[in-house]
């Protein structure tokens, strides 16, 4: 039906932001699928580590169990950080994916450092417990040029970017499925 692939850095508030949208899209009887990056790793993705290959690898199985989702007629939310152009770029063209950019300043995102990745990234590289390969601090994250939606979750309350992210998946779906959706407004 749609597929949303979003991206941002740890701690922006994509798994937040997309399981609130799930909830709002369901009470106006839309289904929904949250293919969550985090929970992913544990399961389909475990053989993965975090080079560039593996992530590229990543984002391209958690975008064919989101097209299995969107065929069965779900609005399917892929929440990762998604870090690298080449990649998004292929969902678009494979599955006609929308990228929506959670974007969040590096500052605020050790602030709220809800994981303890920020910390453990700024330490020394010999220091126990370092991580060396945090998206954004000690790796590659490469912003969206141009994202079909942008939030600043910096700047917004989760209710108002889960309002807008609702609003536009509804646009989405409007221009792709009108006969469809006008039977669920």
């Amino acid at each position: 039906m749609l597929l949303i692939q979003m991206t941002g850095l740890s701690g922006a508030g994509k798994s937040t932001l997309a399981n609130r949208v799930k909830q709002l899209l369901q009470q106006e009887g839309i289904e929904v699928s949250v293919v969550d990056g985090d929970e992913y790793r544990k399961t389909l993705c475990a053989d993965l580590g975090f080079s560039k290959e593996d992530r590229c690898e990543n984002i391209r199985r958690l975008g064919r169990v989101a097209d299995a989702l969107c065929r069965k007629g779900a609005v399917a939310i892929i929440a990762a950080i998604n870090p690298y152009q080449q990649v998004r770029e292929e969902m678009t063209n494979r599955y006609n994916a929308r990228t929506v950019f959670i974007q969040c300043p590096i500052p605020v995102l050790i602030e709220r450092d809800t994981k303890g990745l920020y910390k453990r990234a700024l330490q020394a590289q010999n220091t126990p417990g370092s991580i060396s390969n945090l998206t954004g601090i000690n790796d590659t994250y490469e912003a969206p040029s141009a994202p079909d939606l942008m939030l600043d979750t910096s700047r917004l309350t989760a209710h108002t970017a889960a309002e807008q992210l609702t609003a536009f998946i509804k646009q989405q779906l409007l221009l792709r499925h009108p006969q469809q959706l006008q039977r669920l407004i």
